[in-house]
């Protein structure tokens, strides 16, 4: 089924870009197929006349495909930018939010700091709310280790384990590792890390990235595991003066939705619901672990 849905019609309109990702077949799942936020609607793909968005369109009852992500501008309401490549998030944000659009950037908001930082300014020129985040932090064990010092005391080393592979061809550790940084910084509190404000050690060993930084008064560990075809589990395990707690984020076959939930609710609200330091700061430390390995090589 086709629908064609017009400027004024009362429904939200939105485009994706990106259609790479399978995250896309979640997004348009969620709004078209399912309705689960009725009045929003996938209704234009960037990208031009692929394969993949041919069945898109097809799977989804989407009319409209452009060829560049500005293109979108003026045929809709809010955009979703799904690119596995970080590195391109900037160039296919920018225009969007300098036009006023509301953007969900998926993971990660960009794969350096300048471009993280000239998506955010883009966004307070347009006056456009901006969301980003990655899927664990929604998970229900996330939820568990938050604030744990009635049961472990005051938080004094924090080990987060997962896949991501350093020679990713979607820049690398960002593309999987930006899960890790944001689950920490989440446990943290999400304190904002400024630009080289983060001293980093990393030892890479064949198919293990280990690297160890000190965010506020904690010490932290992260671990990529490149992924094989079984894929090592997210784990997180929490030191404090009185005791350790240790959680297996787990994801299940919805865990996009509380993202596209929150950027619903975002587009709801017309403004952004976390402070734009929250959103740089997983990229400084990401981007410090990988000047670091750099650095190593």
């Amino acid at each position: 089924m086709v629908v064609d849905v017009e400027e004024g019609s009362g429904v939200r309109r939105i485009g994706i870009i990106g259609t790479e990702n399978s995250h896309v077949d979640h997004f348009i799942r969620f709004l078209n197929t399912e309705q689960r936020h009725p009045g929003n609607r996938v209704v234009a793909l960037a990208g031009g006349a692929a394969d993949r968005n041919t069945a898109l369109c097809e799977t989804g009852g989407i009319e409209l495909v452009v060829d560049q992500p500005s293109d979108l501008i003026g045929r809709v309401d809010a955009a979703i930018i799904s690119s596995r490549d970080g590195r391109h998030h900037r160039e296919q944000a920018e225009p969007l939010l300098a036009a006023g659009l509301p953007v969900l950037v998926d993971k990660p908001l960009a794969a350096s700091v300048d471009d993280a930082q000239a998506i955010l300014a883009a966004a307070a020129r347009g006056h456009a709310p901006l969301v980003s985040c990655s899927a664990l932090r929604f998970v229900p064990e996330v939820a568990r280790l938050t604030d744990p010092r009635e049961r472990i005391g005051r938080l004094r080393q924090l080990a987060v384990i997962g896949p991501a592979d350093p020679d990713s061809e979607w820049a690398g550790l960002f593309f999987y590792g930006i899960h890790q940084v944001e689950l920490a910084l989440q446990l943290l509190g999400d304190p904002h890390i400024e630009p080289e404000s983060s001293s980093v050690d990393v030892v890479r060993d064949g198919d293990t990235t280990v690297a160890l930084t000190q965010l506020g008064d904690v010490v932290v560990t992260f671990t990529f595991i490149t992924p094989a075809e079984d894929r090592v589990p997210f784990q997180v395990v929490a030191t404090g003066t009185r005791g350790v707690l240790t959680e297996s984020p787990t994801i299940g076959p919805d865990y996009n939705a509380p993202a596209l939930a929150r950027f619903i609710e975002t587009c709801d609200q017309v403004r952004s619901p976390v402070d734009p330091r929250t959103l740089l700061s997983p990229i400084v430390v990401m981007a410090a672990i990988t000047d670091a390995l750099t650095s190593r090589s």
